[in-house]
């Protein structure tokens, strides 16, 4: 077996693109090769800023030998029939077709071999329609060169068991010729095999995987942080993307001056990682963040990148005095300033649903009303709704979209603290400035979660702030009628449905979802949180079957009902259901079924094991009705695994279809209570497997 060696060389490569272009190499790859009746053991893509590779290792020095059958016209089939058949066979007349005979008759039968073809040819082949087939999200075409790439591409490495092989792409060398780190060492040189092309490119210079890239940079930045006492805030979407900026990580430290640590942290941090893509420190002892930054540096400089980092500090100061013009500007004015309030009323949310001040006014009546199921201070929710929005339109937020909350968070605190401590000093009221710490936190929460690993409110203001705005903004498009599609979501409104089941469950909020309209859109997402903790859809659709619309009552049945399904008793006792509950839609399809709510006649019981069931049935039913009223659902559960060995002796010793029609329906009517029984927690008709 043998190894292929693949490169693509080009100018940048976004840092964004890499991940999914290693994913995309690597599936092309597979798909081609195997397409073409090589198997290989495992390949591997490696994407950095200029290069884009791969190895596949395990590969035959040819494909095998085919042979297949194809089976063509009847003998005597019409001549047009004959002739198709021997052009699709490759056939150049009937005599080399063989006669098979079968039950419907002769038939003419080709049998086609093709000689397998040498790895090399296959590779030469493929090569040139991966580069013209590579889906990158943007690409362009160089003047010279009649092909696109994600930037123009120089020349390809393509070297199967260490021998070069032919690439024929307009403009494209190709070859074993490669080159390592732009300034460090830009001279070519020649590679077989992926263990001398990978150690040759380190001696150059270049770090070929992407994740030893990120575990450098990671290591040495808290190796500097830790020297002088201080931790990195690590951001792993900024790892990632300045791992795809440099081949040669050089991890520094700069000097941010200190004056700019009054400005909200938050500013400083997107600052540094939008627009610098510098990591922020902080400093352990206070929480606070340090007046240092790490930067990482492509070139190792002779001066240990002393002057490399002072100008990152200087570009870094005018950004950040830029943020301070903001945000001074904004401070000078209260948060719930006539003005802003006015440019709210200005600003459109939805042509069909008015403007944002229109969608604060909603929120806030709603949200009041929530305060019964959250336990949350009504004042405080009003107040937080009528502040929630200000900020969008803060000189801070335009500059900064993404602190929408934040900046508004910061600037009530800002505005609003000095004066409610002193006032609590003076009153003895130590909840002036927990109030206030509440509405704050409901200003910058009441967008969370952002994302399926976004955290959640945690204060009960903030927890209403954020239901409501979450409810209002799905009913409101849904009265309007613009509901998601399954390829478009404009509104982000399954974002919006998964938020509210997130916050719901883990703050164990118990709020009825009325709008029985909306309820199924929330069960799919429901569906989808469960599912990521490992919980089955059918088991969700059988709770849901049941007409409930409390989220968190829903989820705990399912956690329960899963549960139980797991153990013998609940395997067992499903089984029994499905084998009544057949039983029961055979004969009401015969016209035979029995009546919803009657009840089977306890004298008229013959068989030890009806008897059996019919007591159990009377202990394990009222058990399990008053545990699924207290909410006690693996209490329910065990109750009704009390009737897993009477079900099941019942179903081996009893013919339920007797001949006596008074016993069949009798015995019918005790096989519904099995099937009422269980249905008490869930529909078992929906639970599948």
């Amino acid at each position: 077996m043998a190894e292929l060696l693949l490169e693509f060389f080009s100018e940048e490569i976004p840092a964004r693109m890499q991940a999914r272009a290693e994913a995309d190499l690597e599936r092309l790859l597979m798909d081609k090769l195997t397409g073409a009746g090589l198997l290989p053991e495992a390949v591997k893509a490696f994407a950095g800023p200029r290069r884009l590779a791969a190895v596949v290792d395990g590969l035959p020095a040819r494909s095998p030998d085919i042979a297949e059958e194809r089976k063509g016209p009847r003998v005597g089939a019409p001549e047009a029939a004959i002739q198709g058949f021997l052009k699709s066979a490759g056939l150049a007349s009937i005599d080399e077709a063989e006669i098979v005979e079968d039950k419907k008759g002769a038939s003419y039968v080709a049998k086609i071999r093709k000689p397998g073809r040498p790895t090399p040819e296959i590779v030469a082949q493929i090569v040139p329609e991966i580069v013209r087939a590579f889906p990158w999200p943007k690409s362009m075409r160089s003047a010279d060169q009649d092909l696109y790439w994600v930037r123009p591409l120089q020349r390809i490495v393509c070297a199967f068991d260490g021998e070069a092989v032919p690439v024929e792409l307009p403009g494209v060398a190709s070859g074993r010729t490669t080159s390592g780190h732009r300034f460090h060492a830009p001279a070519p040189f020649e590679v077989r095999r992926f263990e001398d092309y990978e150690a040759q490119l380190r001696a150059a210079r270049v770090l070929v995987r992407r994740e030893e890239r990120k575990a450098v940079i990671l290591q040495e930045a808290r190796t500097l942080c830790a020297a002088q006492e201080l931790e990195l805030v690590e951001d792993a979407g900024l790892l990632e993307e300045v791992a795809g900026l440099v081949e040669w990580p050089v991890v520094l430290m700069g000097q941010m001056d200190p004056a700019f640590l009054d400005l909200p942290g938050e500013v400083i941090r997107l600052t540094m990682r939008t627009h610098q893509k510098y990591f922020a420190v902080r400093d352990p002892k206070t929480g606070r963040l340090a007046p240092k930054f790490i930067t990482v540096a492509n070139v190792e400089a002779k001066d240990g990148g002393a002057v490399i980092a002072a100008g990152n500090a200087r570009v870094l100061s005018a950004r950040l005095n830029d943020a301070r013009f903001f945000w001074d500007g904004d401070l000078k004015t209260p948060l719930d300033d006539e003005g802003r309030v006015a440019k709210l009323e200005q600003i459109v949310f939805h042509q069909k649903l008015g403007t944002v001040w229109d969608k604060v006014e909603r929120v806030k009546a709603l949200a009041v009303e929530l305060c019964a199921a959250t336990k949350a201070d009504p004042k405080l929710v009003a107040r937080a709704a009528e502040l929630a929005k200000l900020d969008l339109v803060t000189e801070t937020v335009g500059e900064f979209p993404e602190l929408q909350g934040q900046i508004g968070r910061q600037i009530f605190l800002t505005q609003s603290l000095p004066a409610s401590s002193s006032a609590a000093k003076a009153a003895g009221d130590p909840g002036a400035a927990a109030a206030v710490e509440s509405i704050a936190a409901a200003i910058e929460d009441h967008y969370r979660p952002l994302g399926p690993n976004d955290r959640i409110p945690t204060d009960p203001v903030a927890i209403t702030l954020a239901l409501a705005d979450k409810l209002d903004t799905l009913t409101s498009f849904w009265a309007i009628d613009e509901k998601p599609t399954g390829s478009s979501d404009p509104y982000a409104l399954r974002r919006a449905a998964l938020g509210i089941v997130r916050i719901l469950l883990q703050g164990d909020v118990r709020l009825p979802i009325q709008n029985r309209d909306l309820l199924p859109f929330l069960a799919d997402r429901l569906k989808v949180q469960l599912r990521e903790q490992g919980v089955r859809h059918d088991l969700v659709d059988a709770v849901f079957a049941q007409g409930d619309d409390d989220l968190v009552r829903i989820a705990a049945k399912v956690e329960a009902l899963q549960a139980f399904l797991k153990t013998e008793d609940g395997a067992n006792l499903l089984a029994g259901y499905r084998r009544a509950a057949n039983i029961l839609a055979a004969e009401a399809k015969k016209g035979k079924g029995v009546e919803a709510g009657w009840s089977f006649d306890a004298a008229a019981l013959a068989e030890p094991a009806e008897k059996a069931l019919a007591a159990a049935l009377a202990k394990a039913v009222p058990a399990a009705k008053k545990a699924v009223d207290a909410e006690d659902f693996a209490g329910a559960m065990t109750a009704l695994a009390a009737l897993r060995g009477p079900v099941d002796a019942f179903f081996e010793s009893v013919l339920v279809n007797a001949d006596d029609a008074m016993l069949r329906r009798n015995r019918m009517l005790l096989l519904s209570q099995i099937r009422d029984a269980l249905h008490a927690v869930a529909d078992f008709s929906k639970i599948e497997g």
